[in-house]
C-alpha cells in the first residue's frame, strides 16, 4: 500500500468516526431512555416485572438493537417504531441472552422506539441496553404528559388472552397475553396519560390461584420479591382504577382449592368479611394517595353476570367509606367463552373514558 493510500483510508476511518457512522451502544442507565411503570433500573440492566411497563428511546440512525434476556418464563414485548403501533414487532425474550433486531433498513432522521411489555408479571424481563446503527446520534426524551394513571387488577388488566387466534381455545402461555390493547392501556393512550399497570392473571383481593393477593404485593417493585418494596414516591396518580374481585368470586366458592383451605380454612367468607377485605385495600390505596380519583371497577367477566352480588359488596364498600372522589363502574358481562378479546377491551375503554370525561377533573 502506497504513503497516498494510506492517508485515504485513515482520512475515511476518521471521518467515519465524526460523522457517527458504525454502532451506538447505550446503556440502560442513560438518562435519555424514558421508563414507564415499575422498572428495576441499575447501571447494566433494567428489569421489566409488570404488564405494561415500557422503555422509550428517540434517536438517529437506520437501525436499532436490544440486548434482553428474561427469567422464570418467556417475555413478549412490542417493539413500536415512530408510534406505529399497526406495524409494530411482537418478539420473544427467553432465557439466554441475546440481541435482538427490532428495526432496520429506517430512512434517515430522526425516530423513536417504544419497547412495550405485553406478558405477565409472572416474567422479569432484563434489557442490558440498545445499540443504533448508521449515522447514530442519541436524542433527548419527549416531555412527559401531565397526567397520570394507575391500574391495578388481575388477568383482564394484564391481558389475558387478547392475542388469542380466532378458533383456538385459550391455553394461558405467555404469547398470548396483550396488555397493549388491554382497557387499561388503551384508557391512558386516550388521555395521553402517563401509565401504570399493577396487574396479574389469577389474583384477587383475598384469594387468589396461587399464594399472593393483591394486598400483600401491590407495594413491590418484584412481584415475587416480598423484601423488594415500591417507592410510591416516585409516580403518584391523579387517577387510580382498580379492577379486582373477579378471582375472589370464582374460588370463595370452590372449598377444594388449596388457596381455599389456605385462606378461609373450611368455612366460606360472610359478606361483611368480603366488603371489609375490599375496604381495606381501597383504603390501602388512598393511604398511598391522599388526592387521587379512585375508580373501583368490575367485570367484564362473570362477576357482573346478572344475579352476581360482586357489584353490591363494591357499593356497599365504597359507601362505607364516605369518600366522595372513590367512584364504582361495572363493565357489563361479556357473555363469551374465555378472557375478553381485543374489541371486547376496547367496549370496557370506551366505558371507562366516557366516565372519566365525566366525573374526572384532572
Amino acid at each position: 500500500m502506497t504513503i497516498f493510500s494510506k492517508y485515504i483510508l485513515a482520512l475515511l476511518l476518521a471521518l467515519t468516526c465524526l460523522t457517527g457512522f458504525g454502532q451506538l451502544q447505550v446503556k440502560p442507565n442513560n438518562q435519555n431512555i424514558t421508563y414507564m411503570g415499575r422498572v428495576a433500573l441499575n447501571e447494566d440492566s433494567a428489569t421489566f416485572y409488570w404488564p405494561g411497563s415500557y422503555a422509550t428511546i428517540n434517536f438517529v440512525g437506520t437501525s436499532i438493537k436490544a440486548t434482553m434476556q428474561s427469567l422464570r418464563e418467556e417475555g413478549f414485548f412490542y417493539a413500536i417504531v415512530d408510534n406505529d403501533a399497526t406495524k409494530a414487532f411482537k418478539f420473544g425474550s427467553d432465557s439466554t441472552k441475546k440481541t435482538i433486531t427490532l428495526a432496520e433498513n429506517l430512512p434517515n432522521g430522526k425516530h423513536s422506539l417504544q419497547l412495550y411489555k405485553l406478558s405477565n408479571n409472572t416474567s422479569a424481563n432484563m434489557l442490558y441496553g440498545f445499540e443504533i446503527g448508521g449515522k447514530a446520534e442519541l436524542l433527548k426524551p419527549a416531555k412527559l404528559p401531565k397526567r397520570k394513571i394507575e391500574f391495578y387488577g388481575n388477568s383482564i388488566t394484564a391481558g389475558h388472552g387478547v392475542d388469542v387466534p380466532t378458533g383456538m381455545r385459550e391455553s394461558g402461555i405467555p404469547e398470548y397475553f396483550n396488555n397493549y390493547y388491554t382497557y387499561a392501556a388503551l384508557t391512558a393512550r386516550h388521555f395521553n396519560a402517563q401509565s401504570s399497570i399493577v396487574a396479574r392473571s389469577g389474583i384477587g383481593i383475598m384469594v387468589s390461584w396461587f399464594p399472593e393477593i393483591m394486598p400483600e404485593v401491590y407495594d413491590r417493585l418484584d412481584p415475587s420479591d416480598p423484601n423488594s418494596k415500591w417507592d410510591f414516591n416516585k409516580y403518584t396518580p391523579d387517577v387510580v382504577v382498580i379492577n379486582l374481585f373477579q378471582n375472589d368470586y370464582w374460588l370463595v366458592n370452590n372449598p377444594n382449592h388449596e388457596q381455599f383451605k389456605r385462606r378461609f380454612g373450611t368455612t366460606k367468607p360472610t359478606e361483611e368479611f368480603i366488603i371489609k377485605s375490599y375496604q381495606d385495600f381501597v383504603a390501602g390505596i388512598r393511604t398511598k394517595y391522599p388526592k387521587a380519583n379512585i375508580i373501583c371497577v368490575l367485570g367484564n367477566m362473570n362477576a357482573t353476570e346478572t344475579g352476581s352480588k360482586w357489584p353490591d359488596y363494591i357499593e356497599k364498600a365504597i359507601a362505607g367509606m364516605n369518600d366522595g372522589k372513590i367512584y364504582s363502574v361495572f363493565f357489563p358481562y361479556k357473555n363469551t367463552g374465555g378472557h375478553p378479546n381485543k374489541m371486547e377491551q376496547k367496549a370496557m375503554a370506551d366505558q371507562l373514558i366516557h366516565f372519566i370525561d365525566n366525573k374526572v377533573k384532572w
